[in-house]
């Protein structure tokens, strides 16, 4: 059974930082495109950042230059540094991985398996 489990969330003042972390367990994502997506209620889910398996980054334009995605996958891990942190950040983030090996995208639908999130709030 596949399971991506997040942490690192929590509450923070603007101009802080965070650093999520998600490991995987049942199945190895190295082949896979793993990334980051946020939503906050009343809208749909949107994606903040991605890495490839040969390790590409892609950013949405409201998290370049602030945000940071890496992975390790000797651990089977993906990563997210957040920092300079804004209210507008305020959201559930989660964790996810390509629906196949070697794809990739910004859209929900090109992944298929997802964490159940993790909550982060920065406060003004």
């Amino acid at each position: 059974q596949v399971q991506l489990v997040e942490s690192g969330g929590g509450l923070v003042q603007a101009g802080g930082s965070l650093r999520l972390s998600c490991a995987a367990s049942g199945r190895t994502f190295s082949s896979y495109t793993m990334g980051w997506f946020r939503q906050t209620p009343g809208k749909e889910r949107e994606f903040v950042a991605g890495i490839t398996w040969s390790g590409g980054r892609d950013y949405a334009d409201l998290v370049k230059g602030r945000f940071a995605i890496s992975r390790d996958n000797a651990k089977n891990t993906v990563y997210l540094q957040m920092n300079s942190l804004k209210p507008d950040d305020t959201a559930v983030y989660y964790c996810t991985a390509g629906r196949r090996p070697f794809e990739t995208g910004q859209t929900p639908q090109s992944y298929g398996y997802w964490g159940q999130g993790t909550q982060v709030t920065v406060s003004s």
